[in-house]
């Protein structure tokens, strides 16, 4: 199991000190949480993608991430999300594969539509197009990852004609895709297709919610021919506020919950809790929600906190991640001891370089060499007999 954290590099008003900080500050401790939280023992920082106000992420990952890939030595660095639909594939293929050469590998991305409808016409683009979008530049960004020349023509862009993407893949390996969405089947199914890993970030969303969508990307998953459903790739997101005692933990966030942009002025802080995976508390509840989430989905490879949201002060995060440092040690133990042998473990880099030199590598919508075509090519021919 990984566990990691994500950003969205929001520029909110802290509702208790009156204070906004700078884009400056903000950026600059987005890289002082992802150090410290490979300090304290986290596998992965991500980090979302913005073009306005009020976030100060990047709009382009790769220049924070090959920042923070000079500054930390074992931490995956990902994104959350990478906007598939208003970026061109090209710049993603060429942007990521540098990236991943010079983070020796230590690079994934989390495919996403994003949540901020104005970004498409500043790109060109029309949301209503959105999925269209996702699924025809996917395609395209994963031929250029996996062919050394590339024809290509669709809806969206320009042709290609004789094409190679530079550089090439560190190691003849893409970096692993994990498609994310909250509430679209079809990217579910994007997943699935391509034997790529499903994230839900499903820190808005009840539990039954969840279960409905993972466990369509694990049927589908196993339809395809890439594994059994509960080998399939599946990552959650979650959000997190903690405290040595659990009323300090409630009565300190309570004012950041009441005001924040996405979750104030609705249900209470109670409310929230018990319908989503939203957890304030000690860090022995901390522990106790988590492994809930097993009973929700099955075993999972990629856990994904939310931290930093909602205006929390930079001491505020930082003290938080020091008690993840207690947290998960106990966690990584408890999963661990629940995980069959049989579901595969998160994917890293050099596991794909191993399932590639071995001749497994997925293969996209269950085509020639996998085993769903080869059930229905074996089903096809008893009915000829």
């Amino acid at each position: 199991m990984q566990f990691g954290i994500f950003t969205i590099g929001d520029v909110t008003r802290d509702p208790v000190n009156n204070t906004v900080p700078t884009e400056h500050e903000r950026i600059k401790n987005t890289v002082e949480m992802a150090k410290h939280a490979e300090e304290v023992g986290f596998d992965v920082f991500a980090t979302g993608q913005h073009h306005n106000p009020p976030f100060a992420a990047p709009g382009n990952p790769p220049t924070l991430l090959a920042y923070l890939a000079a500054e930390t030595k074992k931490m995956i660095l990902s994104t959350a999300t990478t906007l598939i639909t208003t970026m061109d594939p090209v710049r993603l293929a060429e942007d990521y594969a540098y990236l991943q050469h010079l983070a020796d590998g230590r690079v994934d991305l989390t495919m996403g539509r994003g949540n901020t409808g104005p970004v498409y016409p500043w790109f060109g683009r029309d949301i209503r197009e959105g999925i269209p979008l996702a699924i025809e530049n996917y395609n395209l960004l994963y031929r250029l990852w996996h062919e050394e020349t590339v024809n290509w023509k669709g809806r969206y862009r320009t042709p290609l004609q004789s094409f190679t993407a530079t550089p090439r893949p560190l190691d003849g390996v893409a970096p692993f895709v994990w498609h994310g969405s909250i509430r679209s089947p079809e990217i579910a199914e994007q997943a699935a297709y391509y034997g790529d890993g499903f994230m839900h970030n499903n820190i808005f969303w009840t539990k039954e919610h969840v279960t409905r969508m993972v466990s369509l990307y694990r049927q589908r998953y196993e339809y395809y021919g890439h594994g059994k459903a509960d080998e399939a790739y599946v990552a959650l997101g979650g959000h997190v506020y903690m405290k040595k005692n659990s009323q300090d933990a409630i009565n300190e966030f309570r004012p950041y919950f009441d005001n924040a942009p996405v979750y104030g002025h609705g249900p209470s802080l109670e409310q929230y809790q018990e319908l989503t995976p939203l957890t304030v508390g000690s860090p022995q509840e901390v522990i106790d929600r988590t492994l809930e989430f097993r009973e929700w989905v099955g075993d999972y490879q990629r856990q994904m906190f939310l931290i930093d949201h909602a205006g929390l002060p930079q001491k505020l995060v930082l003290e938080q991640l020091d008690l993840w440092g207690e947290v998960l040690p106990v966690l990584r133990k408890e999963f661990e001891a629940l995980k069959p042998a049989h579901v595969p473990e998160a994917p890293t880099h050099e596991f794909l370089v191993e399932r590639a030199r071995a001749g497994k590598a997925p293969i996209p919508g269950g085509g020639p060499g996998s085993q769903a075509y080869a059930d229905r090519e074996a089903e096809a021919e008893k009915e000829q007999k």
